[in-house]
């Protein structure tokens, strides 16, 4: 019987999260981002960006900080909703408690997604960035949660911030859907 009740117990277990398909719509980007989790090297940073995507926390979060040659910023699910007061996203993250880093070797090349964090290195929570180019610089001291399989070529298109610090003004791109594939 326990045997029995282990295996039922595995199946009712849900898939592990392999990745993130995102539907981003907007005045620069339309279309879809694919993104594998690294949840061999990240793997409390990767559930956490998949449990959010199943509760719908990221629908509707916009591109808040993009930066050409850089990066393009977003998962404010706090202040980072369409309709919300814009002046208030990238300051927030979600109800859940901050993750403690999980840094790797890799390096931050063109596609690699990333944690946002403020100073404090165990301080990243709902908030990710991906590479519009290498910035080396990064590595060793954010954690790599991913990589973009599929549409850098929306990623490249994602409209660019021109304030303070890449910060977007008008009508930032959103990510309309966002679901974990298994």
């Amino acid at each position: 019987m326990r045997k029995l009740a282990f295996v039922l117990a595995l199946l009712a277990t849900p898939a592990a999260a392999t990745g993130l398909r995102i539907e981003v719509e907007g005045e620069g980007a339309n279309g879809t981002i694919v993104i594998d989790l690294a949840d061999d090297t990240a793997p409390q940073h990767a559930a956490r960006l998949a449990d959010l995507a199943r509760e719908g926390a990221y629908d509707g979060v916009v591109f808040h900080r993009v930066i050409e040659g850089f990066m393009a910023q977003t998962g404010d699910v706090q202040y980072g909703k369409v309709g919300g007061d814009m002046r208030m996203a990238g300051r927030g993250g979600s109800e859940k408690p901050d993750l403690p880093a999980e840094f790797s070797d890799a390096p931050f090349d063109r596609g690699v997604v990333g944690m946002a964090r403020a100073q404090d290195p165990n301080s990243a929570n709902s908030q990710f960035f991906i590479m519009f180019a290498p910035g080396h610089f990064l590595n060793g001291q954010y954690t790599i949660v991913g990589h973009v399989t599929e549409g850098m070529e929306i990623v490249d298109q994602i409209k660019r911030g021109k304030g303070r610090n890449g910060e977007v003004y008008g009508q930032p791109d959103v990510m309309k859907t966002v679901t974990v594939t298994e």
